[in-house]
Parts: C-alpha cells; sequence; structure tokens
C-alpha cells in the first residue's frame, strides 16, 4: 500500500526527491516496501524492536531517533494522535516533508490539520491512503514528556495518559514477592515499580518500544532493575525467575489478536522457574483459558472487575526438547 503510493508519487512527478542528502523514514513497519526510494541514502527510524530489526536484517542504516540535518523526511503516520503530531513535528525540520498514511490512520484529519497551518501539496491517492508534502509550522507539536503520577510518560507509548485498568487491577492484586521479577513487556515500568514495592530482590524490565523503555530508566532504580530493549517474545534472560508480571499486548492491527498475548504467556513460561508464578491481566473476552492449562500446572483467577481478570499461574510445563 505505502509503496504503491510512493511509486505513483515519484513516477508523476508528485513527489521529487532532493539530489543528494539523507531521506529519513519515520516509524514504517515490517511489511513496508521502501524500494522505490534510493536505499543507500534511507536512514530508517524505528524504536519497536521487532520492526528496527526487520529493516537493520535487509541492510537498511537503522537508529531509534531521527537526529537532524536530513534532506527529506518521510513520516508514516501512526494512529496514535499524539505520536502522530511529534513525528510530524521532526519532520518539519527538513527541506521536504512528507507524509503517508491509510484513512484507518487519520490522514484525512492529519491533512486538514496541516492545511489550517501552513501549505500542503495535492494527495496522491492510492490503496486506501493518501500521501502528499507539506509545509508548515508545527512545532508546538514535537513530543515532550510528561508527569503522571510520579511516572514519566512520552506520546505514542501505551497508555501515555496514565497506567491502564488492567494495570492498576494486577498491581492491586500481587502479594509478597520474592527473589527475581521479570516484567515482561514491561511500558514504562508501572507493573516494575509496583513489583518492587512488593518485595522483588530485582526486575528486569523488558520492553520493545525504545521510547517506553527509556521512560521506565527514568521511572525506576538503576540498582535493582536491569533495563532490556527486546522482543518479549524471542528475549531470553541469563536465568531464569521466581515469577513474571504481564499484561500482553493483544493487538497487532485495529482487530483483537489473541495468539498474541497467548504467545506472552508461553514465554512467561520459559522464562520461570519449576517452581515459578505468573501474574497475568487479560482482557474477560481474550481466550486464554486452554494455554494457560497446556502451559501451567495450575492456574486460577484471583481478581478482576467487568472488563479484565486478573490470573495466577504456577508451575510451568517445560517443553521437551526434540
Amino acid at each position: 500500500m505505502r509503496s504503491a503510493r510512493l511509486e505513483a508519487a515519484l513516477d508523476s512527478g508528485a513527489l521529487v526527491l532532493p539530489e543528494s542528502g539523507t531521506i529519513a523514514v519515520l516509524r514504517p513497519r515490517a511489511g513496508d516496501d521502501l524500494s522505490a526510494l534510493p536505499k543507500d541514502r534511507l536512514l530508517v527510524v524505528q524504536g519497536f524492536k521487532p520492526d528496527h530489526d526487520h529493516f537493520a536484517a535487509r541492510g537498511y542504516r537503522v537508529a531509534t531517533e531521527a537526529g537532524e540535518g536530513h534532506a527529506a523526511v518521510l513520516v508514516c503516520l501512526s494512529r496514535s494522535k499524539a505520536e502522530a503530531r511529534a513525528l510530524l513535528a521532526e519532520a518539519a525540520k527538513a527541506p521536504l516533508a512528507i507524509v503517508d498514511g491509510q484513512k484507518t490512520d487519520g490522514i484525512d484529519s492529519i491533512m486538514k490539520e496541516l492545511r489550517a497551518r501552513g501549505e500542503v501539496s495535492d494527495a496522491v491517492i492510492k490503496a486506501h491512503g493518501k500521501l502528499f508534502t507539506f509545509a508548515a509550522d508545527v512545532s508546538d507539536w514535537a513530543a515532550q514528556p510528561t508527569e503522571v503520577e510520579g511516572f514519566r510518560t512520552v506520546p505514542g507509548v501505551f497508555s501515555a495518559d496514565g497506567p491502564d485498568r488492567g494495570s492498576v487491577l494486577l498491581a492491586a492484586a500481587l502479594p509478597k514477592l520474592k527473589g527475581r521479577v521479570i516484567d515482561l513487556g514491561a511500558g514504562w515500568g508501572y507493573l516494575s515499580r509496583a513489583a518492587l514495592e512488593r518485595g522483588a530482590k530485582s526486575v528486569d524490565v523488558v520492553e520493545a518500544e525504545a521510547a517506553a523503555l527509556d521512560c521506565a530508566r527514568a521511572n525506576l532504580p538503576a540498582e535493582t532493575c536491569s533495563f532490556h530493549w527486546a522482543d518479549a517474545l524471542s528475549w531470553k534472560p541469563l536465568g531464569l525467575a521466581a515469577h513474571v508480571v504481564c499484561n500482553p499486548p493483544f493487538h497487532t492491527t485495529r482487530e483483537a489478536d489473541p495468539a498474541l498475548g497467548m504467545a506472552f504467556v508461553k514465554a512467561a513460561a520459559r522464562m520461570l522457574a519449576s517452581d515459578g508464578t505468573l501474574w497475568l491481566v487479560a482482557n474477560r473476552h481474550l481466550p486464554y483459558r486452554d494455554t494457560l492449562a497446556a502451559t501451567f500446572r495450575e492456574h486460577e483467577e484471583i481478581a478482576g472487575d467487568s472488563a479484565f481478570r486478573v490470573i495466577r499461574a504456577t508451575g510451568p510445563i517445560k517443553e521437551r526438547r526434540a
């Protein structure tokens, strides 16, 4: 979809790239085809570890932050409006600022907002999305850290406005914890701090989004926490843990994907000692019961409300090696 718009814009002359200089591409996702652009001049800017590694494995120069001095910047629009605005503020610093996105990403409303602030080119419309260039003063959209209930967050990270309901329920249900804890998909560190307050000796903070992990570093004590920028599904701890706390994501697109949360449950089981415990919060409608039964010797609901259930699962069933 993105490649179709890029090719159409370049072929028609609606988009003319500068003859030299770096072209930064902000937040493309794994599967985005960037072959219409000159690979030797591209800098892919992506802080989500699986997507970052996807482009790195294909020979692209990759970074987690854009920096400055680019000849052109292409924004791959985010569904988060706060993050999208922050990305556009980065792009507006370049001589050529380009934005591309699907209708479901809010491209129409972003185009309207940019028109109210400056100049916007005619859009290339293709594959249920639009691509256009803009020149506007959007410096006030730049990402600014905020303090929420004593935690630092930034636009675009999960639950940037404060701890989500599920995490609050899980934190309240945690008993006294002993030994080492892994916070799997830790975000900006809410559950990690709760684990420390319940007596955890140390916490491995595992998070795939670099911006969220940077917040966690600011929110948590370095002397008792280890920070890992990693895909939770493939990360391997140096040793097995006594506990895993987890509020797993369940979206890869706009639709719920229960398989993602189930994969977190299986990953947690691999990281736990034989008598270890998983403390999990999940939306009630998600079908995790069979996965929990196949992965742990015991599991039970210990708290919750009408929307969420908090689960304690003990005794991970280790996968047999072939």
